[in-house]
């Protein structure tokens, strides 16, 4: 049975930028090790607006950013000097672990007028590898595996499922793929894992006699094997894993503990975390404190 249906809610992370957010959700805080998710575009923008979506250098620890494009491209730039072009199918894992910052910007206007659309998440860290050394790794499109079948395509992105695996390096037993759909086609959740979820990109999928639309994310309770029939051309974002436990989360911040989140906002404000060295003229200063008194954090970058 499906444990919950998350509705994507509005974010802004950037003037120019507005987002889809899944997770983290009041009533499910992370699927597995998921703890972020948000879902970018579609969107077409003039040239001369571009400058306006570019997210600055921004601080994380404790976590694993994943930027998956469906459409478009943006430039990445981040404290160990890595600049890295992301594409469409492309796998860019960056593991904050104890602390890194980073750049996202777009830097060619002609990609975004036809269209930008991209899926972020955040994979937190076990806590044997919340203080690691930060890394940064880029997979292109030929190193993940694909399977087809009727009316099925889809990409292993990360971990394992249905008897697909890859190279890229993850740090908990997990699952991300993306899979397209075509109209009347039948599709089963991954048995590997015990936490999965499904979340709808564009399309319908009707699960036990109900439809579910584009911006859901279904949590599907652990043991049941659901069928999903696409009741239209649909793509779909797989993911879950094994839980790695609680965890705090405070603007661009995780970890297990608290004292860690506050320590982290100590040392971007003080320079202590430093900025990408190709990009270190402008930064997002820590964001007012306000958690306590309205019982939220303040809203996160895109990765």
């Amino acid at each position: 049975m499906l444990d919950i249906v998350i509705e994507a809610r509005k974010a802004a992370i950037a003037p120019g930028m507005e987002v889809k957010r899944i997770l983290p959700f009041r009533m499910r805080r992370m699927v597995g090790p998921f703890i972020f998710m948000d879902h970018a575009g579609p969107v077409s923008i003039q040239p001369q607006s571009v400058a306006k979506m570019d997210v600055l250098p921004h601080p994380h620890i404790g976590l694993s950013t994943v930027s998956y494009l469906f459409n478009g491209e943006v430039t990445h730039r981040d404290s160990l000097g890595v600049q890295q072009v992301i594409r469409p199918g492309e796998v860019n894992w960056m593991t904050a672990g104890k602390g890194i910052a980073h750049s996202e910007r777009f830097e060619d206007p002609s990609v975004l007028v036809g269209g930008f659309e991209m899926i972020q998440t955040w994979v937190a860290l076990p806590e044997k590898d919340e203080e690691a050394n930060p890394t940064f790794d880029n997979y292109k499109p030929e190193q993940l595996p694909i399977y087809t079948d009727t009316g099925v395509w889809m990409r292993l992105i990360a971990g394992d499922a249905y008897g697909l695996n890859n190279n890229v390096k993850t740090h908990s037993p997990l699952l991300y793929l993306h899979a397209v759909l075509q109209p009347g086609a039948t599709f089963g959740l991954p048995k590997e894992h015990s936490e999965r979820a499904v979340y709808v990109v564009k399309g319908s999928i009707e699960v036990s006699g109900r439809t579910y639309t584009a911006g859901q994310m279904l949590v599907f309770t652990k043991g049941v094997d659901p069928t999903l029939i696409a009741k239209e051309a649909s793509t779909l974002m797989l993911l879950g894993g094994e839980p790695v436990g609680d965890r705090f989360i405070w603007w661009n911040f995780v970890s297990s503990r608290k004292e860690r989140i506050e320590q982290a906002k100590a040392d971007w404000t003080a320079g202590r975390i430093v900025l990408p060295p190709n990009d270190n003229h402008e930064f997002v200063p820590l964001p007012e404190d306000k958690s306590k008194a309205a019982g939220s954090p303040p809203p996160q970058a895109l990765s």
